[in-house]
């Protein structure tokens, strides 16, 4: 035994941090697995009544109402503090919630520790500790590192299904209190584990403190060769962090605008899926479709959590070989096709009690959860780190989401009540979502696989993949002799001569022939004094 303990090799101390932190992400699947199951509980039901659909989406839903605030100002505390404190502040609030919730005797103390949690939540979902992870992990293991906070959701949801599955058969309160008691619980190792991991070397090096920043390489045992090449690469983008009001404008600056704009839309769009009223309202689906008692409902949403963890793996493991389009779109496209035909199956009214259509509806919920899983959920929030420039990445991800909670509360508010009015209505409302943005996606979504953070950064220099296409048809007309660009009267005044203009990383080029179009370049702020002026030289040589 002990030889073999010796030949097990240690993790690198990034893996560790990573999958400590994570334990963020199994709070949040632990909640949304469990709080479904808690409202249709027997005992919760004598202790506070039966809520009507509006009051149970507002009791579900405030956890994301609240979780939105702190949301916008996180990232700027994470930025003069650091990522960890905040971390851990968000656990320690989380905990008092989790207690309070645990704790309650009427409907308003349940709903007061809710929205204390969301609060807490909001601290540290607020892509803190995916940038933390994001700034401590190798480029070629950081789409690994990051999705771990994607399984540890997984793995909650799993969790907190079979945690009621088991309590519901205890006959007192505790059946819906004691999954709080194992809320608490997580929220505390979270918080201490904080205090003992390393502090982002990134961060440090932002803060001038570089001789810090190598002792804590070597705690995360990343070599010195591969941290200067990505960690501590930063150019000309090093600089102290902004005030949070100049934070929050400098985002929308034309040169960061566009990458806000794809943060807000990816980080929304993902909720607006319809992933958490599949998630939240699990048992009240599968009962809708036709499972008739409460405990086989509970079952099969358990089963869909653990189809979910288990496909979190592979996820996970490839997150690093599929592009992140890919996944967005072959995704996308699959999710829109499960929500559309069960909207399909509701509204010609063929789903009964009895008959294969109930069992085609489970099927494709199972589907749906399962390819957000292995698609969407990995992907959004990291992309929404990896797009932000060293200057924006705080002020940007923590905007992207407060919208990302806020549409969140919007889906898990809604969902009750619009399963009380129309069976099949809410399923097209997303079904069509999401494919308006699977379109949006693939015309603005620029590949950022296997890239580090400062490679990422150019590709926003060059043209939308939107006007990309169109750039190549042009060119292919062009060349077809369909729409000649060169005639005697263009060809005045234009080079015939290939051009080469390389300012600061970014080239602009023009083959034999064609017209050269010299636009203002977007670059980041302090990428050089002098860019423009190579740029003047180099088109007058």
């Amino acid at each position: 035994m002990a030889s073999l303990l010796k030949r097990i090799k240690k993790p690198p101390g990034y893996v560790i941090a990573s999958s400590l932190v994570s334990i963020g992400g199994i709070l949040n699947g632990f909640d949304m697995g469990a709080i479904g199951a808690i409202t249709e509980m027997q005992y919760f039901l004598d202790t506070f009544g039966k809520p009507t659909p509006l009051m149970r989406g507002f009791t579900v839903s405030i956890i994301m109402l609240t979780g939105a605030f702190p949301s916008f100002f996180a990232g700027q505390l994470a930025d003069r503090y650091g990522y960890l404190v905040i971390v851990m502040a968000g656990a320690l609030v989380f905990t008092l919630g989790a207690v309070l919730q645990g704790a309650a005797y009427h409907l308003p103390m349940f709903i007061l520790g809710r929205a204390i949690c969301g609060f807490g939540e909001g601290l540290w979902l607020s892509n803190i500790y995916s940038r933390y992870v994001t700034e401590i992990s190798p480029s070629a293991r950081r789409g690994i590192l990051v999705s771990i906070s994607q399984f540890g959701t997984a793995f909650g949801i799993c969790a907190g299904y079979f945690s009621c599955y088991g309590s519901v058969h205890i006959a007192s309160t505790m059946s819906w209190r004691l999954p709080y008691v194992v809320q608490a619980s997580l929220a505390i190792l979270l918080a201490v584990s904080c205090y003992f991991l390393p502090t982002s070397p990134r961060w440090l090096m932002l803060h001038g403190k570089r001789e810090k920043a190598l002792k804590e390489l070597d705690r995360l045992n990343i070599s010195r060769t591969e941290a200067e090449k990505d960690i501590l690469s930063f150019n000309d983008q090093v600089r102290a962090p902004p005030s949070t009001l100049e934070g929050f404008l400098v985002i929308f600056r034309r040169r960061y605008r566009a990458r806000t704009i794809l943060a807000l839309f990816i980080l929304g769009m993902v909720q607006l899926s319809g992933i958490d009223g599949v998630l939240y309202y699990a048992p009240t689906l599968f009962a809708q479709a036709g499972i008739p008692s409460q405990s086989a409902s509970f079952l099969a949403s358990g089963v869909s959590s653990v189809l979910m963890l288990a496909i979190s793996i592979p996820a996970v493991l490839y997150a690093d070989r599929m592009g992140r389009r890919t996944s967005v779109i072959a995704g996308g496209s699959g999710l829109s096709f499960c929500m559309l035909v069960i909207g399909a199956l509701y509204a010609s009214n063929s789903v009964h009690k009895t008959g294969l259509a109930r069992w085609v509806v489970v099927v494709l919920i199972f589907a749906f959860a399962l390819t957000y899983s292995f698609t969407w959920a990995v992907v959004a929030k990291m992309y929404a780190s990896e797009i932000q420039p060293a200057r924006t990445r705080a002020a940007a991800n923590c905007v992207a989401q407060g919208l990302n909670f806020f549409c969140n509360w919007l889906v898990a508010f809604a969902t009750p009540i619009f399963l009380a009015k129309s069976a099949f209505g809410a399923y097209f409302l997303f079904g069509f979502l999401i494919l308006g943005t699977v379109v949006v996606l693939g015309l603005y979504m620029p590949e950022t696989r296997g890239r580090s953070l400062e490679d990422i950064q150019s590709a926003f220099h060059h043209r939308p993949v939107m006007r990309s296409w169109i750039h190549q048809l042009r060119r292919f007309f062009s060349r077809s002799g369909v729409s000649p660009l060169s005639s005697e009267s263009e060809g005045s005044g234009r080079s015939s001569l290939g051009m080469r203009v390389m300012s600061g990383g970014n080239g602009v080029e023009a083959g034999e022939g064609e017209s050269v179009s010299i636009e203002r370049l977007d670059l980041d702020e302090g990428a050089g004094a002098g860019t423009g002026v190579q740029a003047k030289e180099g088109i007058a040589k």
